[in-house]
């Protein structure tokens, strides 16, 4: 396991702990964010989703010309 690899996982872990434990002592706050959030979602899910599959779809005919 590289060394970047290492603090990246380390990093992760401790921002997990540190979601837990502030999600614990304020569930109550968090949960009013959650309709917001699910209204981000959806323009988001448009930005990311589908990109790359635009003018790849080729049938038969046009391998022919």
């Amino acid at each position: 396991m590289t060394s970047s690899r290492t603090w990246m996982l380390m990093a992760a872990s401790l921002a997990a702990i540190v979601l837990f434990f502030v999600l614990r002592e304020h569930w109550g706050h968090a949960l009013g964010f959650l309709p917001y959030l699910v209204l981000l979602a959806c323009p988001v899910m448009h930005l990311f989703h589908g990109h790359g599959g635009h003018g790849h779809h080729r049938g038969a005919s046009d391998e022919e010309k």
